[in-house]
Formats: structure tokens, sequence, C-alpha cells
């Protein structure tokens, strides 16, 4: 364990001296920059750095109650001897829980030892490693323990006065520190499969950082991620059965959304999120996210008729499990009215009420919640809060969830029917909601993913091939070209069956590549038609159950202004 320890602090360390450090860590196989990839797949090519043999992931290490990302002072340590590089440069070690205090001022980080002796003043950043052990934060808590870290510590400048603490470590390893903290570990294997493969989805995609200096935070702002002492040994399996594994679609990694409880039906993407840049609602579709019931016979739940019958009732379901399969929620006029005074004003800042309502507004006397406009799950996706004085319309599930605030607490889903009680005057009294699920309802249900693993015995492609329509599990997509020529990729099969999927732009003839230790050469098919162009080879007799690993290398005999897209299928159907 201390030398692969050893060899992976000298891969970063090895990265940081030569300034290979990317938006997402190391250039990493098959990790490729994304406009260079787009460019050299064209045929205007640029350069593309050599990747390395492992994908690095930075992540942003918040305080304990996760409402900041930057310190004025730190103290870390080590649970085995801790090294200190400063640029990529050693400049000095520390025995095993030994104090490394970390302050900063005007500028300049200072690390110095408990008795004040200044080891190094410098901007930094510092990077601290520990090759046979874990690297802890004095004072910081994770999941009821002391925070413990694999891979490296980082200390990052932010301004004049704060730096960042960042977690810089191997794809693989930061996933295992994420898995059982996203879902619980009794959900079982398949469904910590399933969990494996959208969290590893999660932090490869592209997305818009608040900070620089990583790439995800370790909070639900990003995934919930505390470190090695929240590691479960069956969420440990889960990752390592999976290795390199992510779902796609049309040759892209899909945004792989998921949620505690869907109540039974998802939702459609456009019709639970806005576009983040626009703020358009509802927003583009994404065809892999559509709306989708547990059991295929049932009818989309749009009318208010259908959503009724269907949330007030028990009906068949992956989520039954769930406390929040089904739920009520109940305010008096009072209530409500006191309840709304203030969210609508909340609420009004995201733009998705109209007309606005302000501090200092009266609002009129409540009559109506009303519902305008449903998605196929039931999931209200436009509503009108009527009084007596004026109508406000909002749109957007989070926004409606955040708005009927009950006893301090949202609405666990906007997948909810009213009830509404009147006197015999017309004045309201009551409003009763009768709801299902908890969370967003798009995409992965986790308490259906949990069912249909230990209940139904499905296997964890058949838990992602229900929630995400028309996907295919493999590996990541990578060009290979005379400037990026020979690219690894580790995976994990649980069955002996994968296809190599190769687009044959370029009409190359070939392909030589090493599957688990032996050298093969791939004929390829050529053909201008881009309908014909996409090989897929069976190679399931070259891979074998458990790891696997394939190099391919650029034919240089096909010159220099060729590429090949390519990743590798892997096949989880039954061999029958």
């Amino acid at each position: 364990m201390g030398s692969q320890v050893a060899v992976k602090t000298c891969l970063i360390l090895t990265c940081l001296a030569l300034g290979l450090w990317t938006p997402k860590g190391i250039y990493a196989a098959p990790q490729i920059p994304e406009n260079t990839m787009q460019a050299a797949y064209s045929g205007g090519y640029q350069e593309i750095k050599k990747p390395l043999e492992s994908e690095i992931i930075r992540v942003g290490i918040g305080d304990n109650s996760f409402s900041k990302y930057f310190y004025t002072r730190t103290t870390i340590y080590g649970t085995s001897e801790i090294k200190i590089y400063e640029n990529g440069i050693f400049i000095g070690s520390l025995p095993a829980n030994q104090n490394l205090n970390v302050k900063t001022e005007s500028g300049m980080i200072t690390l110095y030892k408990d008795d004040g002796t200044v080891l190094e003043e410098s901007t930094g950043p510092y990077t601290i490693t520990c090759d046979s052990g874990l690297l802890g934060v004095r004072g910081l808590r994770r999941a009821g323990g002391n925070a413990l870290y694999r891979g490296a510590l980082e200390i990052v400048q932010y301004n004049q006065n704060t730096f960042h603490i960042v977690n810089v470590i191997e794809l693989e390893e930061y996933l295992k520190g994420v898995v059982p903290n996203e879902m619980p570990v009794r959900f079982g294997l398949e469904a910590l499969k399933a969990q494996s493969v959208a969290a590893r989805n999660y932090v490869l995609s592209p997305r818009t950082k608040a900070y620089t200096a990583f790439d995800v935070v370790d909070s639900v702002a990003s995934q919930v991620y505390f470190g090695a002492n929240s590691e479960k040994q069956l969420g440990t399996q889960a990752v390592e059965e999976t290795e390199g594994i992510v779902a796609l679609y049309d040759w892209d990694l899909i945004l792989a959304q998921y949620s505690s409880t869907a109540g039974g039906y998802t939702e459609s993407f456009a019709y639970a999120f806005s576009d983040p840049n626009t703020k358009a609602f509802p927003s583009d579709d994404k065809p892999y996210l559509h709306a989708k019931p547990d059991i295929l016979s049932q009818t989309p739940l749009n009318t208010e008729e259908d959503a009724a019958a269907y949330y007030k009732s028990r009906p068949d379901s992956f989520d039954v499990r769930s406390p929040y399969f089904r739920w009520t929620k109940n305010w008096t006029r009072e209530e409500l009215q006191k309840t709304l005074e203030r969210t609508l004003i909340e609420q009004s800042t995201t733009g998705f009420v109209h007309p606005r309502f302000n501090r200092g507004e009266k609002l009129g006397e409540i009559t109506e919640l009303k519902v305008l406009r449903r998605g196929d799950s039931g999931k209200i996706i436009e509503m009108e809060v009527v009084t007596k004085d004026k109508t406000y319309k909002i749109w957007k599930e989070l926004v409606i969830r955040r708005l009927l605030v009950n006893q301090g607490k949202a609405l666990p889903s906007a997948n909810v029917v009213f009830e509404h009680q009147w006197d015999a005057d017309g004045n309201l009294l009551t409003v009763t909601a009768y709801g299902g699920g908890y969370g967003h309802g798009v995409g992965m249900s986790q308490y259906g993913a949990g069912f249909m693993g230990s209940e139904m015995y499905q296997s964890y492609d058949k838990i992602l091939k229900h929630y995400y329509s028309g996907i295919t599990l493999g590996t990541k997509p990578f060009i290979l070209s005379f400037e990026n020529k020979n690219v690894t990729q580790n995976f994990y099969l649980n069955k002996r069956k994968a296809n190599l999927i190769v687009d044959n732009k370029y009409q190359l003839s070939e392909l030589p590549v090493v599957i688990n230790g032996k050298e093969k050469i791939i004929s390829l098919d050529k053909s201008v038609l881009p309908s014909k162009r996409v090989n897929r080879i069976d190679i399931s007799r070259f891979v074998k159950f458990g790891h696997n690993s394939v190099t391919f290398y650029y034919p240089e005999n096909e010159g220099e202004n060729k590429a090949l897209r390519i990743f590798i299928e892997a096949e989880e159907r039954d061999d029958s």
C-alpha cells in the first residue's frame, strides 16, 4: 500500500512541477481538453498533451458548516510522516501527528511548527503529502469524526488574506468518499454501483465553477464528499466494480441527475430546471432525461384529476420504501398567509415570481393556490397564488417548494395536489397538500434504485437504463491522433462482454491495441458515409471479468492529419 501511495504522490508532484494542471486536474487518460478534442476531430489540429495514467480531481474543502471555502489559518497533520512542497519543490517534512500550522496575512502564506519555528513563507502554493497514511485537518469534522483525506492537500492563495484547502485526489479514490455519503449502503451493491456511475459522470462533466482553484466542493453544492473516514466497504466495492465506467448518450457523458425519491414517476429535465445562463424555463430538452413511470402502463399525470388520483393513493412503485413516497401537509389560512408574506419576498429574487413581491408590500387575503400546468409526473411547473387583491404567478419546482414552507421546511417535492376548504362566504379556511417524492425527481431515484437492486435483483446497468433513457455504458470517449499517440483506459467488467466503438471519420485501416497485456491489430472498415463510419467491434474474447486495461496506439503509417474517436462499450446483458 505504501509503495502505491508513493507512486501516486510522485504522479501528483510531477504534474505540479511540469505545469500540467487543467481546470479538471491532470491531463489524464483518456482526458483531453474539450476544445482540443473538437478541433482535432474536425481536422484543425492544435496541441494535444500526452495524457498521464490517472485522472486527478481537485476538491475544495469547506468549513464545518460548508458555508465558506477559504481560511485565514488551519492546522494539517498526517497519520504518518508528511512531506511539504512549494511549487513542486521539496522543502521539508514532519513526523506523524505533528502539526503543520498555516496562516496568511498581506498576501503571504506562512508554514510553522507548534514551537513557532517558521518552515516557509511565500505566496505558495504548498502541497502536503502523506505517502504511508492519511492527511488530517485539525478541528474539521466529517461524518461524525475527524476529517481525513487520501491524496494530497494543497494550500492555494485565494486573496490577500485567505487561502483555499484543496484535496488533490485520484478520481476513483475520490468516489469512495462520495458514494456512501450520497446513498445509504443499506440500499445494496447494485444500487451503489448505479450511484458510482452517476457520481463519476457528475465530476467528469464540464461545469461553471465558483472558484478557479478546484473542480468541485465537498458539499451538496456539488456532491457530498467526506473523505477517507467516511468510506464504507460496500461503497468501495461498488466504486471498484464500476471502475472507469460512465453513462453516455450520443458520444457525450450524460448529466446524471438523481434525487432521493421520485414518487413513482420521474420528470423531464426541461420541466424541472431552468437554463443556467438565460434562466429560460422550461429549459432545453435532454432526451435521456424524459419523464418515466416506474410501472410503464401508468399514463401521464398532467391533469388535476390524474395527479390527484395518483398522489392521494399508494400505487405500485419502486419508491414504496421511502418515507417520502407519500406525504401530506396542512395550513390554516392564517398560517399560509404568514408563510407566503415571507417566502414570496425571498422567491421573487429568483425571477420566477410575477409580479415581483417586494418587502414592505401588503399581500391581500389568500383565496386559492391554483395549478396552471403540470409535467407528465404531475409535478407543478406553473401555478398561481390568488388573493383578493392580486394574482402572483410562480414557475419552477424548486421555487414552488421553497415558496410553500410548512413547519419551517420547504415542500419535499413539487409533485403535489391541493385541496381547499372554504366557509359558506367563500373565505379560505385551510389548504391540504397531498404529495409524493423528495427532491427534483429527475433522473435516478435513489430509493427506487435500492428497491430495484435488492428486491427485483436488477443489475446496476438495468437500474441506470431504466432511469436514463437510451444510454450506453462504457469508458469515456477520447480522440486518438498523431499528437495524442497512445491512451490507456482502465475499466471493470461485470461480464465478459465489451465492444470497441470507433468513429472512423478519416478512414484509417487499422488500430493497434494492447488488451490486458496482449498486442492486437484491429482492422477497421472505411466509409465516408456518416451512418456507416462507426465501427462496432466485439472484443469480448480479449477481455475478462473484473479489471481490464486497454492501451490504444495511433498507427503512424496513416499520416499526421487523421484521428479516431473511440470508447469501449460495456455490455452487461445476460449470456443467454
